[in-house]
């Protein structure tokens, strides 16, 4: 049986000398969107980005399946990652942005108008990518993260400009998605949105761990994802939230 989870095993990273990450643990199921939340500075990017091999950890494994990022021979058909905003060459077009990743990857050409199609930017696949809206360039990097069709899919602020009815449109596209059996981690600061999708939720502070778990179990507790993040994130004593 393949392995579809995203394992998250006692992670951790020093940065001068500080522990900016501590003994992280948890796991994305197939079939499900599990929400990564936590403030600035708790944590949350060091970890996605030791996840997607873009730094190292000091202890622990970050695994997509059975494999580390750096291990997968044709990375964007076994993880679509947005992260960081669309890089490239601000004079290159849409079409010959996603070819030059599809041509690496072995992933057809005929995927490119596909993934365009799915998230709205068919009409823009000649537009230069310096032309692009915040919110087109979101959807740009969406594209990209379909683009091979991957088991895996690490969103990082996913719907950072996108507007109320692309922000509708978006739920939709992840929910079906999630009900595809993708394996979907994404991190978000509109905690609103997030409750939404939401099947699973993790809230690090301060570089741990402080809660984690189904979001229906754990809203029994507090009305809302919002004042359950704020009642986690804002005490002074982690230890007393982690106990």
């Amino acid at each position: 049986m393949i392995n579809k989870t995203i394992k998250i095993e006692q992670l951790s990273k020093l940065h001068k000398g500080k522990e900016v990450v501590k003994d992280v643990s948890f796991e994305a199921e197939a079939g499900r969107v599990t929400a990564f939340l936590g403030p600035n500075g708790a944590g949350k990017s060091s970890t996605l980005r030791m996840l997607l091999g873009l730094d190292y950890q000091n202890y622990g494994t970050a695994l997509f399946g059975e494999k580390k990022y750096s291990e997968l021979a044709r990375p964007l058909t076994v993880v679509g990652a947005l992260f960081d905003g669309v890089g490239g060459n601000k004079s290159r077009t849409v079409s010959s942005y996603l070819k030059i990743a599809a041509l690496s990857n072995g992933i057809a050409l005929v995927r490119i108008n596909e993934v365009l199609k799915e998230v709205g930017l068919l009409e823009k696949r000649k537009q230069k990518l310096g032309q692009l809206s915040l919110g087109e360039s979101q959807r740009l990097g969406l594209a990209l993260a379909l683009l091979g069709n991957p088991q895996f899919l690490v969103l990082d602020e996913p719907t950072n400009g996108l507007d109320p009815s692309g922000i509708r449109w978006f739920r939709h596209l992840i929910r079906k998605l999630a009900d595809n059996k993708k394996t979907i981690l994404l991190s978000s600061h509109m905690l609103g949105e997030i409750e939404s999708v939401a099947d699973d939720v993790v809230i690090i502070n301060r570089g741990q761990i402080a809660l984690k778990g189904p979001l229906g179990k754990i809203k029994n507790e507090l009305s809302t994802l919002e004042e359950l993040f704020f009642e986690l994130t804002e005490k002074n004593n982690l230890e007393e939230l982690v106990k």
